[in-house]
């Protein structure tokens, strides 16, 4: 078994944001191995996350991100469970980088049951056009719609984005590390993109 040595865990610690005691363990158990000990860890974090799903997040902040040039902004609300996490750096963090991924990726909802049904009815449209233009047979092309439409939600839905950051990560991956991070149920509740001559 690989020694574990303090320049391990202080890397670990920054690669990750974890404790001490957490990094340890997880590089003991990883046998040293940075890769395996940061998988590790988040595994860990999404089973405390998965804990603390049903517990009530009446506290907050609403986060605002005005972009360079002042063209385009995004307002946020993320929930926790305290007043204390709300007011903490890594919560505030949290929110920005979910303020600047809306920005970027210009989610159409939060699940697809947010989803405008007109969006939904108007992609619908188009992908059967272009099934019936590549001349699919008819009693298969419910099915390829039905599976575009799912991509659709995918890649439209915040939730189901990939973390612009971070495209190995989605979004609801990401919070549900920072749940594991942070100790406390956070939602992302809802938000607000603007952009002038939209």
């Amino acid at each position: 078994m690989a020694e574990v040595t303090a320049a391990m865990v202080k890397e670990l610690r920054e690669a990750t944001g974890s404790g001490i005691m957490d990094c340890k363990r997880v590089l003991a158990e990883a046998e040293g191995n940075l890769d395996k000990a940061i998988e590790l860890l988040r595994k860990k974090g999404l089973a405390k996350a998965a804990k603390r799903a049903g517990r009530s997040t009446s506290e907050g902040i609403i986060y605002s991100y005005i972009h360079t040039g002042a063209k385009l902004g995004v307002l946020v609300e993320i929930n926790c469970e305290s007043d204390f996490v709300a007011k903490t750096e890594d919560f505030s963090d949290f929110a920005k980088n979910i303020a600047m991924h809306v920005a970027a990726a210009n989610p159409a909802g939060l699940n697809p049951e947010d989803v405008d049904p007109a969006i939904v009815e108007k992609e619908r449209e188009i992908y059967r056009a272009q099934m019936l233009e590549e001349g699919k047979p008819e009693n298969i092309i419910d099915k390829i719609v039905d599976g575009k439409v799912e991509k659709f939600y995918k890649e439209s839905c915040l939730m189901s984005q990939q973390y612009v950051k971070d495209p190995q990560v989605t979004i609801s991956e990401l919070l549900q590390e920072t749940i594991g991070k942070i100790g406390e149920n956070i939602q992302i509740r809802r938000f607000a993109r603007f952009q002038i001559g939209e």
